[in-house]
C-alpha cells in the first residue's frame, strides 16, 4: 500500500543508470497485471539509447522532459486479441503496476499517454521501428529521482456512494 500513497509523477532524474535487475523486476510487475480473458496484450520496449530517448522526448509536447531520463519504457499492445476492445484497459493495469514497482524500488517515472492518438502512435512506431502488429501505448521516462514530491490526498468522501 505504501507505493500507492507515495507514487507521484517524477520528471527530473539523476544522471545514473537503472540496474538491469530493477528493470526486470519492474517488467515482471507490469506483466503480473490482470487482463481480459488473460490475453496479456503487452510487449515492452526498454530504451536506454540516448539518441532514441531524445527522439522520444520530441514525440509530443508532453514528453519533452524525457530527454534527461536514463531509461524510457514504451509499452505496446498487440493486435488481433481475443477482446481487442479491452486492450487499453489491460495496458492501463500493466502501466499502473509498472509505476508502483518503480516507486517501490526507489525510482521515479511519469506516464505519458500515446494511445489512442494515431499520429503520436505512428511517431513512436517510427522512432523505435515497432512492427505493424504492435501499437505504442505510452512513453514512460524513468530513473532515480532528482526531486522529492509529496502525493496529494485525493480522497473525496462525496464521490463515494454506498448501496446497502
Amino acid at each position: 500500500m505504501q507505493s500507492i500513497f507515495h507514487r507521484t509523477s517524477i520528471r527530473k532524474y539523476q544522471d545514473r543508470p537503472v540496474e538491469k535487475e530493477k528493470i526486470e523486476q519492474i517488467l515482471r510487475a507490469a506483466m503480473a497485471a490482470p487482463s481480459a480473458h488473460n490475453q496479456q496484450p503487452w510487449e515492452f520496449y526498454v530504451v536506454t539509447n540516448k539518441e532514441k530517448i531524445v527522439e522520444l522526448s520530441q514525440a509530443t509536447k508532453y514528453t519533452k522532459f524525457a530527454k534527461d531520463a536514463p531509461l524510457v519504457f514504451v509499452p505496446c499492445y498487440r493486435e488481433k486479441l481475443i477482446t481487442e476492445e479491452y486492450a487499453h484497459i489491460d495496458m492501463s493495469a500493466a502501466v499502473e503496476n509498472l509505476l508502483l514497482a518503480v516507486d517501490s524500488l526507489g525510482l521515479g517515472a511519469t506516464w505519458c499517454g500515446i494511445a489512442p492518438g494515431v499520429e503520436r502512435m505512428e511517431i513512436v512506431r517510427k522512432i523505435l521501428d515497432i512492427p505493424s502488429h504492435l501499437n505504442a501505448f505510452a512513453v514512460i521516462p524513468c530513473g532515480y529521482p532528482l526531486e522529492e514530491k509529496k502525493q496529494q490526498d485525493r480522497y473525496e468522501e462525496c464521490r463515494v456512494h454506498y448501496v446497502e
